[in-house]
């Protein structure tokens, strides 16, 4: 049932608001699929929400757009399959196909002179409650974080799961995670979660809880 269930997703998520688009860089793949190793975590750490890893190979051309609605209003990303990390772009439309944001918080912001970001995914709290399994960084060493872009999160290498971070501001840290794509609609969305402060924790005043929660209601394609 598990295998039949995958199966039939699989076409969705790898067709999901599909646009044509060459690749932006020379250093990423030519080729129109590649290979993804999604490997389960270990048992201490099951999955926060019943989902299957995505299959084992993603489309790299093209983009797709998602839609975050929360309750601050909607945000739309721009998911660049042509990019460095199609695996994780892949991973991200199987999560949202399979509505593991859905009700979902995020629980940090940040809003410093070295990292602006809001971070989600998790569905316990901060950097807990992924969808059990983890894959590799796609990183190419060049990746930068301006305003509006949204990378994979991680607990170090190879610990992607369904944690990510939209820029608010700027992020001026090393290129370790990976670039989804970037927002398309909802910047303002972002500015009014910053503007409504931050809680202060043992991380600092300024990387916190944000100080009016901020719910992600649904994921929506397009």
């Amino acid at each position: 049932m598990k295998l039949r269930w995958a199966l039939a997703a699989a076409i969705p998520v790898l067709a999901a608001g599909l646009v044509m688009a060459p690749a932006a860089d020379a250093s990423v793949s030519t080729k129109p699929i590649v290979s993804c190793q999604f490997t389960p975590t270990a048992p201490d750490n099951p999955a926060a929400r019943p989902v299957l890893p995505p299959l084992p190979f993603a489309l790299t051309i093209g983009h797709a757009d998602v839609t975050f609605t929360t309750n601050y209003g909607p945000v739309t990303v721009e998911l660049d399959r042509s990019g460095a990390a199609p695996c994780a772009v892949h991973n991200m439309l199987s999560l949202v196909l399979q509505h593991f944001y859905n009700n979902s918080q995020c629980w940090r912001l940040t809003n410093s002179t070295r990292l602006g970001v809001l971070q989600c995914g998790d569905i316990f709290e901060v950097e807990k409650g992924g969808p059990g399994y983890q894959f590799p960084d796609e990183v190419t060493g060049k990746e930068t974080y301006p305003r509006g872009t949204i990378a994979m999160g991680n607990q170090g290498p190879g610990t992607n799961g369904s944690e990510f971070f939209i820029v608010h501001s700027f992020a001026n840290i090393p290129a370790n995670y990976s670039v989804l794509g970037k927002v398309v609609h909802g910047m303002d969305v972002l500015d009014r979660i910053v503007a409504a402060g931050i809680i202060p924790s043992d991380r600092g005043p300024l990387d916190g809880s944000p100080a009016k929660p901020v719910k992600i209601e649904r994921v929506t394609f397009g």
